[in-house]
């Protein structure tokens, strides 16, 4: 340790102590996800996260031990190891320190103040939409307390204090924040990481011992934060240009430009490279305009109002853009999708397929790479950015399947600045499915994208799962034991003991004439139980035709797709 505060050492050791701290609350931090499956909980995607960083700081400090080296390491071990939305978040807050940190030789007071500050700054600009009452909240608030304590009170011990103490307090405020905590009377999850991180640094810090693991209370009930992303205009668009050939951007011709063709815009930046955001009903018409001012990266199109109400209208079929006839889809029964149809060109595609029936699925349509996720833990940024790079192509679409992906399949495009990387926001692997068989070779990435993100949201799916914990969901309480249907915004829409009789209430709930409804089987079901639901689907519902296919998907009995 310096006279004036933590070197590398000492940082790597008030890390080891943060993880463990999150790591005996981290049931906890799941819990207080609501989500009554443990697919991707918060706590747990945290802690990877904080482990992969932790990791990368111990194998750097055997050639140098100095702060900036082990905060350099930590940063990237997150960035590489960043699992799930708030994985990504975290990752962006190492960054900030990393930054902060670069060329200091101790940690005091108010390097720890300017640390928190950057974090921050680098965690909200990593999100496109941020939502007060989360981590992001906390951390700002955080950031706030400590530089204003730095100002009087330099120490380390000072300012880790405040930290702590406003990180509590803000937890404290998320629910006054976020309506869904408020009406749960629970606090954010991620907030609460971040508290338990901060608390664990300041305990390394007062020479404390290493907690035990903490139990849950039995009769805690929590709320699903999926809903939070469901508000939104037309198409969210966001990418980098650099500009080509020696030349210069003209931001200001930019934004008058992007202003003429949608709204909610945003371009930040200068003449060397520029952030866009923009809202519109074209993302084709954004991205050209982006690639006739230069070079785009780190793209990402969502379709923000469909997320909000595909349930409602998946039952239209003229929503898709090229519909896929039944007759087509049952060409090859062993896995119930035609095995000819393959993509040899276009853009590359790279699909996280959570089971080997699901991995053969998306293999059988073309998909240039498949990132595995059998044992449910989230796909991370470094094993996306692998994937990309492998597939050699300029071009390269990402299908996340799983809306905790999301974020990481960004940063894992932006770890790959030589290629063009657009992210389709597919929340299940059955709209990945979807998303795949409108993929068209002789059309360019923007069309693909865009042409992809209408065509899943076009596909009703139910997620079918066993709950694993007593929970709140909406306006139901769901019992431990109990079935549950989710539809693709991971909204409960039934429950109860029966499971095939509940999964005829979720799509009843769905509505739509459906003709073609495809049933992937995974963990807790097998062929015989699935074709035996195949038979009750047949009969409710006459018209359709309805099809088994081996997903070995884990956590979710069936994943459903209906249209």
């Amino acid at each position: 340790m310096t006279p004036t505060g933590w070197g590398g050492t000492e940082f790597l050791e008030a890390l080891r102590r943060a993880s463990a701290q999150l790591r005996a609350h981290v049931d906890e931090v799941n819990a207080l996800n609501v989500f009554p499956v443990p697919d991707g909980d918060t706590g747990t995607n945290m802690l990877s996260t904080l482990q992969a960083a932790l990791h990368e700081a111990d194998s750097a400090a055997a050639d140098d031990a100095s702060l900036a080296a082990i905060s350099g390491a930590a940063s990237l071990g997150a960035l590489m190891g960043a699992r799930g939305n708030s994985g990504v978040i975290l990752s962006q807050l190492f960054r900030g320190v990393a930054e902060t940190l670069r060329a200091k030789e101790s940690l005091g007071g108010r390097e720890l103040a300017e640390a928190l500050e950057r974090g921050s700054e680098a965690a909200f600009s990593a999100v496109a939409k941020p939502v007060e009452g989360t981590i992001l909240s906390v951390a700002r608030d955080v950031s706030k307390v400590a530089v204003k304590t730095a100002r009087r009170d330099a120490s380390l011990v000072a300012v880790l204090s405040a930290s702590v103490d406003e990180a509590r307090a803000a937890v404290e405020r998320t629910p006054s924040q976020l309506p869904v905590l408020r009406h749960a009377g629970v606090v954010d999850a991620g907030g609460r990481g971040l508290e338990l991180i901060l608390a664990g640094t300041l305990a390394y810090l007062r020479g404390e011992a290493p907690p035990v693991h903490a139990a849950v209370p039995a009769d805690a009930h929590f709320p699903d934060f999926t809903a939070l992303e469901e508000d939104g205009y037309g198409y969210e668009t966001v990418y980098v240009i650099t500009p080509q050939n020696g030349a210069a951007l003209d931001v200001v011709a930019i934004r008058n430009q992007l202003e003429r063709l949608g709204e909610s815009v945003l371009v930040a930046g200068d003449q060397r490279a520029a952030k866009i955001h923009v809202h519109n009903e074209r993302p084709d018409e954004i991205v050209a305009y982006g690639l006739s001012q230069g070079m785009l990266s780190r793209i990402s199109i969502e379709n923000l109002d469909r997320q909000a109400r595909d349930v409602r209208q998946a039952h239209t079929p003229a929503a898709a853009s090229t519909p896929v006839a039944a007759t087509e889809l049952s060409a090859s029964p062993s896995i119930g999708l035609p095995l000819a149809y393959r993509v040899q060109q276009g853009p590359a595609v790279i699909a996280v397929a959570p089971g080997a029936g699901l991995a053969r699925v998306f293999e059988a349509l073309g998909a240039h790479a498949i990132v595995r996720s059998d044992d449910g833990a989230n796909a991370s940024a470094g094993e996306l950015a692998a994937a990309i790079r492998g597939t050699a192509c300029q071009q390269v679409i990402v299908l996340p399947n799983n809306a905790n992906v999301r974020l990481a399949a960004r940063q894992g495009g932006e770890l790959c600045p030589g290629q063009e990387v657009a992210v389709v926001p597919t929340r299940n692997p059955a709209e990945g499915v979807a998303a795949m068989l409108a993929l068209d070779d002789g059309l360019d990435l923007a069309q693909n994208v865009a042409r992809m993100t209408d065509r899943l949201h076009a596909t009703v799916t139910l997620q079918v799962a066993q709950a694993v914990r007593n929970a709140r969901m909406g306006r139901r309480r769901v019992r431990k034991g109990q079935f549950i249907v989710l539809g693709g915004d991971q909204k409960l829409l039934a429950a109860g003991d029966d499971r095939h009789a509940t999964v005829l209430d979720g799509l009843e709930r769905v509505g739509g004439d459906f003709e073609l409804v495809t049933i992937y089987y995974g963990d807790g079901s097998d062929e015989a139980d699935a074709r035996a639901l195949a038979e009750v689907i047949g009969a409710r519902l006459a018209a359709a035709e309805v099809e088994v296919v081996e997903g070995g998907q884990p956590h979710y009995c069936y994943l459903i797709s209906a249209e």
